[in-house]
């Protein structure tokens, strides 16, 4: 089984729990174990295999209890506590529970009025405007269920960036392992770092086909082969994702990877761009008339229509041919490029492990600093400390930072914009801290011109450095709330704030498209984790594909400074 199994597993159970009303710390347990388990780079099967019960114990937020399950998983493909509790709630409950917009009270209501158990009849009732003689349904909550429909319907068969890229990577070290393969590339989509990625595209060159297709279809990340031939086969992966492999000659691999890597427009406009030098590109290569003359490398590509090579996730077919014909293709930030995460939590809040660990996870990393941004006292699901109970962390990351080398803990906390936009904690105790990071948590649903004038406010404040997720979207899972992010952005460049770049894969937000409009209009970025355990820490990668899609620089990123430069960002806007 795969990490994401297991996680979807423990999800359930949580909630479950807490339809129940069950202990919340066992709750918070299945929580923070599915949350852990989803973002762990090792294979929690695998280190079962290595290392036994044990091996998993040692895991951060997996205690005796959920490593037992976990082993139970492995070996009967069940949980018994699952199962017993599955029982004692309506069929197609959990999948009713799925929609947005539908909560627990919700879904038993449509059961026991309608004998709504799935979302095709969901679906059927609310075409039908049965959903309307409901007790409690008006208008805006129909509009809910809808849009909550919609979602589920668009984001069907999309998988996120970090799903996508765990498969990708562990096919692709599966692969290299067979001699038979000179060169492997992943393309599409997932090469672009698209947030949601709909398959796997592999292109192998290879004197040995058929030994390639044997190997690749027999993948234990494989549920079943769709397609086997002599150069190319198709199978449906484990967590339901398809994945392709195509062997090519050595002398149409940079032509295939540039043709399986861009999106369609981008395609479109490289081939007019051939056509008016009297020239063909194709995945086969670049033609003149019926002779070939490149297509060995992308860049042999790009030159033949005059152009320098274009970074993959800039392949959009947006405006990357005027800049690279201008020489103003941007040079995109690295992953080696930051110097530290300034939004994460500890065990002071939800967290899943200590300040020391997590800084030592960082210096690990090669950073010089790391913000620790624990809740504020009005997120109370995910532990919020009061004032008080902050001021001891504080102390607390003085003596630890007395203790460390190579690396400075920054005093932070995220703090929630409350409704009227003012903040969770006084001004007393926020001039106290390095790094404020503030956050929307809450009521969601306020209408776009009273969110914008919400976070204005927060934006306002002078000790506030970094808006924290500014969209508060959960990809595939909720939409942003209505919020008029233009007027964010110019007010963030107005009063000296910096907008994140969230890396928590089901985030990524700032998105894209954003990260284009703030560097257009000036405002620094932060990119930053929200690791809630210290191996959530390397989820970094994700944010920094996603700026990367906006065409964002080393320059545009406060955290890409070094540590005395980024406190003089910090202190500036006071």
């Amino acid at each position: 089984m795969e990490n994401s199994e297991f996680a979807k597993v423990f999800w359930n159970i949580a909630e479950l729990l807490e339809l129940k009303n069950g202990n919340p710390f066992k709750v918070r347990a299945y929580q923070k174990a599915a949350q852990n388990i989803e973002n762990l780079s090792d294979s929690l099967a695998g280190l079962y295999k290595a290392g036994g019960l044990k091996a998993l114990e040692n895991l951060p937020g997996i205690g005796e209890a959920i490593a037992d399950h976990i082993e139970e998983i492995i070996k009967t493909g069940k949980v018994k506590k699952y199962e017993s509790l599955v029982k004692e709630f309506p069929k197609g409950f959990i999948e009713m529970m799925q929609v947005p917009g539908i909560g627990p009270k919700t879904a038993l209501l449509l059961k026991k009025k309608l004998k709504i158990d799935s979302l095709a009849k969901l679906r059927r009732a609310s075409n039908k405007g049965l959903l309307k003689d409901l007790p409690g349904f008006k208008e805006k909550k129909i509009e809910n269920v809808k849009k909550g429909l919609e979602l589920k319907a668009r984001v069907k068969g999309r998988f996120l960036l970090s799903e996508a890229d765990r498969y990708a990577t562990g096919i692709v070290d599966e692969m290299k392992k067979h001699k038979e393969i000179d060169q492997i590339l992943t393309a599409g989509s997932y090469r672009r770092g698209q947030e949601t990625v709909g398959d796997i595209d592999i292109l192998v060159t290879s004197k040995k086909p058929e030994a390639v297709m044997e190997a690749f279809t027999n993948l234990p990340q494989v549920e079943r082969t769709t397609a086997k031939g002599p150069t190319r086969s198709s199978v449906v992966l484990k967590n339901g994702m398809q994945a392709d492999i195509r062997v090519l000659p050595p002398k149409n691999f940079g032509a295939a990877a540039h043709y399986f890597t861009g999106n369609k427009p981008h395609n479109i406009m490289i081939r007019e761009l051939a056509i008016k030098k009297g020239l063909k590109i194709s995945e086969y290569g670049v033609m003149r008339g019926d002779k070939w003359i490149a297509g060995r490398t992308e860049e042999e590509v790009f030159k033949s229509v005059g152009l320098p090579f274009i970074p993959p996730e800039l392949r959009q077919g947006t405006n990357e041919f005027e800049l690279a014909k201008a020489g103003k293709l941007p040079k995109l930030i690295e992953l080696s490029d930051i110097r530290g995460d300034l939004h994460t939590h500890s065990n002071h809040s939800d967290g899943g492990n200590t300040i020391e660990e997590m800084a030592a996870a960082a210096k690990e990393l090669g950073y010089e600093y790391l913000a620790m941004t624990d809740h504020s006292i009005t997120t109370r699901v995910a532990g919020g400390q009061t004032e008080k109970v902050l001021l001891k962390e504080l102390d607390e990351i003085d003596r630890i930072n007395s203790k460390l080398n190579g690396i400075r803990v920054l005093k932070g906390a995220e703090v929630d914009i409350l409704p009227d936009g003012s903040l969770d904690f006084s001004d007393e105790i926020l001039k106290q801290l390095d790094v404020v990071t503030a956050s929307v948590h809450s009521n969601f649903k306020m209408p776009r011109e009273k969110m914008t004038r919400r976070i204005i406010r927060a934006l306002q404040n002078k000790y506030v450095n970094i808006l924290s997720h500014p969209t508060g979207r959960l990809i595939n899972q909720r939409e942003p709330y209505e919020v008029d992010i233009e007027k964010v952005i110019r007010e963030a460049k107005e009063t000296g704030t910096y907008l994140e770049v969230n890396s928590y894969p089901n985030r990524l937000d700032l998105s894209d498209i954003h990260c284009r409009r703030a560097k257009e209009e000036g405002v620094l970025l932060s990119i930053n984790t929200d690791a809630h355990a210290a191996l959530q820490l390397r989820l970094m990668k994700y944010g920094i594909m996603t700026a990367r899609r906006g065409g964002i620089e080393k320059n545009d990123v406060i955290n890409t400074r070094p540590l005395a430069k980024l406190l003089k960002l910090l202190y500036a806007k006071r």
